[in-house]
């Protein structure tokens, strides 16, 4: 399964019948809930990752990547406008590109 093909999915989902699938249920709660889903999905993978826990990391960065998907098709942010700026930024060097921010 490809990012894409999962985000896919995800937005067949926001018009489905909330009682036939989580996502459909996750989404019909808004986009605030989507995103203290995301946040709760990512606190529990840093704990994997601290515990030094492989397997639980890796149920944990899926869960991450799912939960940021329907956060973003929550508040209709298309996952290719993120791709794109991932490739934006690929051209410029990490310490460059946070140094633009401030």
């Amino acid at each position: 399964m490809t990012l894409d093909d999962l985000y896919a999915t995800i937005l067949s989902r926001k018009e489905a019948d909330p009682s036939s699938s989580w996502t459909a249920q996750l989404l019909a709660k808004g986009p605030e809930k989507c995103a203290e889903k995301f946040g709760e999905e990512a606190v529990e993978a840093i704990i994997e990752a601290v515990k030094n826990d492989r397997a639980g990391l890796t149920s944990e960065a899926a869960d991450v990547l799912y939960h940021l998907l329907v956060m973003l098709a929550a508040r209709d942010v298309p996952l290719s406008d993120v791709l794109d700026e991932l490739a934006r930024r690929q051209s410029t060097s990490g310490i460059a590109e946070k140094a633009a921010r401030k």
